[in-house]
């Protein structure tokens, strides 16, 4: 159990009858209001402002039964202590400017983590890397506004006192450095969120079997019947470290059947709020009508890959085509054949090109706030001969890119994103 707040040192003296040493792991007994033992265990005492929150924390450690822990709770909260909402301590580690809102973030995302990819890189943003190399953006923006504020005091000068500066250079040189970190931010929001992707087909493609073979287990059940998968399945796998949300749907086509209809029409929802489509189709057979009525529903603008399975069947195992931006494979997903190039493709969807230790576990917001950080440059950029405006650009590119250590970061932005985190956190 953990307390954060002023002056726990009371708390603690009549929690536990004593006033434990900082840092120290100290014996002691828990008692209620009549000096009655609740339980015995461990006590740490964390003064002010070294700890986590930067305030004063307790953290009592007992036998965790839940009947005991609930009376330890219950006399802590009669000393004056409330329960914690949910990211409680987080926010006040970095209301009190122990971390900043990245590093803040990434307390969440290390928690949350699908992959050991994920893992690592948000162990690097909690350690404050992505925040540093914002932070050191931040000085150099500053730097140079500090330059165009003090040339608008002595208009005279300004011409040839910009181009010594190389006011021109350092924009473009910004330019380039937030690129780079945006590339590195879009793999980290990969490794952060992974790839949507649906398998679609008409019935007895094989769908459920790529599934099983993608997970490397019998998840779905697999029968010669058409209809037998009724309702989405998914699973997460990962790819070269990249989580990817695999969904197996019912197959696409007109039925009698109540249940196998409302599957149908749960799978084209899927198909919609797809990252990648995958379209099986039965090699032994190529497109049929059918398939053809199935790819022309399919949205515009998600990424699909026509996979013709079952290729152990025929001779064209291991098969690769594109033509016109669009690639077609040969599986067997009952073999394996083909696995590999499909992984690969998957890869290239996703728009991995980093390695995994060469990025930072980024958010939405992360990614906004580089764009916006980027189109304030390139119109600062274009006003090299009206300093006040180029002056503003750049004051609002410090701003876009306080967003995200949380320099300039509105309350209600603050409450959205400490409210995701568990409780205790």
């Amino acid at each position: 159990m953990r307390l954060s707040g002023p002056d726990l040192g009371s708390i603690a003296l009549r929690l536990t009858g004593n006033l434990p040493q900082p840092r120290t792991a100290t014996r002691a007994r828990f008692l209620d209001e009549t000096g009655v033992e609740i339980d015995e265990g461990i006590v740490l005492y964390f003064a002010a402002p070294r700890s986590y929150t930067g305030e004063d924390v307790l953290e009592l450690q007992g036998h965790g039964g839940p009947v005991v822990l609930q009376l330890v709770l219950q006399r802590c909260l009669e000393l004056g202590a409330r329960l914690a909402e949910p990211g409680e301590f987080t926010h006040r580690a970095y209301l009190n400017g122990k971390i900043d809102l990245a590093q803040a973030e990434a307390v969440a995302d290390l928690i949350e983590a699908t992959t050991a990819a994920a893992a690592r890189s948000a162990v690097k943003s909690l350690s404050g890397e992505f925040s540093r190399r914002v932070n050191d953006l931040v000085e150099r923006l500053i730097a140079l506004r500090m330059l165009l504020e003090s040339t608008l005091d002595f208009p005279e000068e300004e011409v040839d006192f910009l181009r010594q500066a190389d006011v021109s250079g350092q924009v473009s040189a910004l330019i380039n450095d937030i690129g780079l970190l945006q590339h590195r931010a879009r793999q980290g929001s990969l490794l952060r969120n992974g790839l949507h992707i649906v398998l679609a087909g008409q019935p007895n493609v094989g769908k459920s079997s790529l599934l099983n073979r993608l997970a490397g287990e019998e998840r779905a059940i697999v029968t010669a019947v058409p209809g037998t998968t009724r309702d989405a399945l998914r699973e997460t796998i990962q790819v070269g470290g990249i989580p990817l949300h695999i969904v197996d749907t019912a197959g696409l086509r007109e039925s009698e059947d109540e249940v196998e209809r409302l599957g149908v029409a749960r799978s084209w929802k899927e198909i919609q709020r797809a990252d990648v489509i995958l379209h099986l189709l039965d090699a032994r057979t190529g497109a049929t009508q059918a398939d053809d009525d199935i790819s022309d529903r399919l949205p515009a603008g998600v990424e699909q890959i026509a996979v013709f399975n079952k290729s152990d069947l025929t001779s064209q195992a291991g098969r690769r085509e594109e033509r016109n931006g669009r690639v077609t494979l040969w599986i067997s997903a009952k073999t394996g054949e083909g696995m590999d190039a499909l992984e690969r493709e998957l890869m290239r969807v996703a728009g991995w090109q980093t390695a995994a230790e060469d990025v930072f576990l980024a958010r939405e917001r992360h990614l906004m706030a580089l764009e916006k950080a980027l189109a304030h440059l390139r119109t600062a950029q274009a006003q090299q001969n009206a300093l006040e405006l180029l002056a503003e650009e750049l004051r609002l590119t410090q701003e876009s890119l306080g967003t995200i250590t949380g320099e300039f970061t509105p309350d209600d932005l603050l409450g959205k994103i400490f409210s995701s985190f568990c409780i205790g956190k």
